[in-house]
């Protein structure tokens, strides 16, 4: 007994002059791990560890509504090598970069709407594209009526800035012509068909209208790149045109706010006399989708995945998701997400896999 006694003290100690160890030792292990980081975020193929393929990402999986654990709405599609921003939300462009998706290399931005938690992080985006990486050319950005307006006003604002950051890198660093964006407006007609914003030998790129009202116009997306797909609907009430774009689609990423949940914050506004929240929490229920509701579009559409994104309202907990999804497991047989800022779905071409990773996993 006593020799037991004595050999689980001798182990004891040798944890503890372990731990100390480490402890002692904390700052050169993460000055190593730094090198590492930072060695795989300044390789020359940022996507090695993916396959060629179509993927999906959330680097904004949030809404207006304040949420820590969310940047506003900004989804991400890597086709290949070419990688499409589609909406801006705050802190979108700094998620690109923690998911080793570098705004730097961003062939194109497209908006689905104007509303402003989808543009507010677009000068940023732009900025950053420029300065990180050297773009000699302007961003492309797509987007209903109206995108010309928002991408100059942007351009107007951070004009100061770039005159410090050629004054200060130099032109070989931030060429200035390669400042801004190029405004791509078209237009959706309610009762038209798909607008092809984009077609090559592997990639289509579509844009079609969505029920958001008062908001017109706002457009979802479609990308077809390989023989795999993905719909991606922007804000919208449930939407004929989002069911008939996710027809057999790989993965549809969707919008999704909970009554129920929202109903929690309309009472403690009302109680409290807070008229506006009052209001607002009681107009939003008639633009946005439940959870209940995508589902039984993506079973009807025959969607295999079915990402939800832009959650309203804010989960701070996972223990949430049980409520704010509802019956949705229920009605809808293929695989469902709530969404977290990071969530990349990949679908290898030449395949009907579906992978899933969070590319933010590693921060959290």
């Amino acid at each position: 007994m006593a020799r037991g006694w004595k050999i689980g003290l001798a182990v004891a100690a040798a944890v503890v002059v372990a731990a100390a160890g480490v402890w002692a030792f904390r700052g050169q292990i993460a000055v190593a791990a730094m090198e590492r980081t930072f060695d795989k975020a300044m390789a020359p193929d940022f996507y090695s560890d993916l396959p060629d393929g179509l993927h999906v990402g959330l680097c904004g999986s949030g809404s207006p509504m304040p949420d820590p654990g969310r940047a506003g709405p900004c989804t991400v599609v890597l086709a290949g090598r070419q990688l499409f921003v589609i909406d801006a939300g705050a802190g979108g462009t700094k998620n690109l970069a923690l998911m080793n998706l570098p705004p730097g290399r961003v062939d194109a931005v497209l908006l689905t709407h104007l509303h402003s938690d989808h543009i507010d992080d677009l000068g940023e985006l732009m900025l950053q594209r420029w300065a990180g990486g050297g773009r000699t050319a302007p961003v492309p950005v797509y987007g209903p009526l109206g995108v010309d307006k928002v991408v100059a006003g942007f351009q107007d604002a951070y004009l100061i800035d770039r005159g410090f950051r050629i004054a200060h890198h130099g032109e070989k660093v931030t060429p200035p012509s390669g400042f801004g964006g190029t405004a791509h407006p078209f237009e959706a007609p309610r009762n038209g068909p798909d607008v092809v914003l984009i077609e090559t030998p592997d990639l289509k790129v579509t844009a079609f209208p969505v029920e958001h009202a008062p908001v017109e116009p706002a457009v979802g997306y479609k990308f077809v790149y390989k023989g795999r797909s993905v719909v991606i609907s922007g804000d919208t009430s449930v939407s004929a045109r989002v069911e008939g774009a996710a027809k057999d689609a790989d993965v549809l990423v969707h919008e999704a706010l909970a009554p129920n949940l929202v109903a929690i914050q309309n009472r403690a506004a009302a109680e409290h006399g807070r008229t506006n929240l009052t209001a607002i929490t009681h107009d939003i229920l008639s633009y946005h989708t439940a959870p209940e509701d995508a589902a039984r579009i993506a079973e009807r559409a025959g969607a295999r995945y079915l990402l939800l994104t832009h959650i309203i309202p804010p989960l701070p907990i996972r223990a949430l998701e049980g409520p704010f999804l509802g019956d949705s497991r229920k009605v809808y047989s293929g695989q469902l997400r709530v969404g977290h800022d990071g969530d990349l779905i990949s679908l290898p071409a030449g395949s009907d896999e579906i992978g899933y990773t969070n590319r933010l996993a590693i921060f959290q």
